[in-house]
């Protein structure tokens, strides 16, 4: 099995170079592409000193989503894993890899924390919208299970969006990630593997450590639109993928009654501001409102069992430029294009 594997990032050079580091000792034979996003961190110079990256594709957009279509397009592998920038795969990753892609069209496996005092970082978080995706449905088993749910007479199995491997023809049915949605683009293709009869396999031992940024950070914390996202990222894809129902309507506002008593109950310990309450639900209703709009208008553009209509076949202009090593000819410089002079 050849294998691809693609690692978004986004000033996030030190915990990158780590990631890097343990994909280059545990799957050694991997094609690596590193999507860049307009990082001003030195990431480019830090990936393209490094031999065991075979292509760096620089974007303009901060959204995880077009990075990993970008991705997508540049892998050449019949198996595309994608890695998030601060996790380190753990020994046994690779073998995990090919024996879940043997028995499903698509492997997962967990992702535990690394409290920030044991490993320091001094580079930034991946920055809004392109972190870690927001949870919401049923809760996870358990370190060695998935988070399931079932919506609408269907089994979803939820997997991580940064430690997870396709078949490519898994990738090519769902036409890679939804770029409208700037979070949860993960939990939007479970739910349409669910929709093609897909199996999302689980392998305890495909796992990996992430490493967490630094809580006191300027860029930590959510914000009144970091929630608004989240509503408008839950609606868009229960209603793009399941259409008006009496139970996605009843999912999507128990998620708002109970982060609502949650803010609450912030603000009754000293915690918040009633101001800021208010806020944040106002940036909910105006999330779950667009959400659902355009969750409706998406279900109608597409009502192939993709319903991806902002997928990898949508537009060719994700890159900026593109580092490639594999274009190597005898001893010469891997070729760099600059894509917006090639147009």
């Amino acid at each position: 099995m050849d294998l691809s594997v693609v690692v978004p990032t986004l000033n996030g050079r030190d915990r990158l170079a780590a990631c890097l580091d343990a994909l280059a000792a545990e799957a050694p034979d991997a094609e690596v592409i590193v999507v860049n996003g307009p990082s001003a961190d030195g990431t480019t110079g830090m990936v393209r000193d490094r031999d065991d990256v075979d292509v760096l594709v620089e974007i303009s957009d901060r959204t995880v989503n077009v990075a990993r279509n970008a991705g997508i397009e540049a892998a050449t592998g019949d198996a595309v894993a994608l890695v998030d920038y601060d996790n380190r795969i753990e020994t046994g990753w690779r073998d995990a890899v090919a024996a879940g892609l043997d028995a499903a069209p698509v492997v997962s496996g967990p992702v535990t924390p690394i409290p920030p005092g044991e490993t320091p970082s001094a580079d930034t978080d991946f920055g809004e919208g392109v972190g870690p995706e927001i949870p919401e449905g049923t809760d996870a088993d358990g370190p060695d299970e998935p988070e399931r749910s079932r919506i609408a007479g269907r089994d979803v199995t939820y997997f991580e969006g940064g430690n997870v491997a396709f078949r490519r023809d898994a990738l090519r049915d769902l036409d890679g990630f939804d770029e409208y949605l700037r979070v949860g683009g993960a939990r939007d293709a479970a739910h349409r593997l669910a929709r093609m009869d897909r199996e999302v396999a689980w392998r305890p031992d495909l796992s990996a450590r992430k490493e967490l940024p630094n809580p006191t950070a300027a860029d930590g914390g959510r914000s009144a639109h970091e929630w608004g996202w989240k509503y408008r990222a839950l609606a868009y894809r229960l209603l793009k993928n399941y259409g008006v129902r009496p139970t996605v309507l009843l999912r999507t506002g128990s998620h708002a009654l109970g982060d609502a008593l949650d803010a609450g109950r912030d603000v009754a310990r000293g915690e918040s501001t009633p101001s800021r309450w208010a806020a944040t639900g106002r940036d909910v209703l105006l999330g779950l409102t667009g959400g659902s709009s355009d969750g409706l208008v998406a279900r109608r553009r597409d009502r192939s069992p993709a319903r991806n209509p902002n997928g990898v076949s949508t537009r060719a202009d994700r890159a900026v430029a593109k580092y490639d090593r594999r274009e190597q000819s005898g001893g010469t410089e891997a070729a760099t294009t600059e894509i917006d002079d090639a147009e």
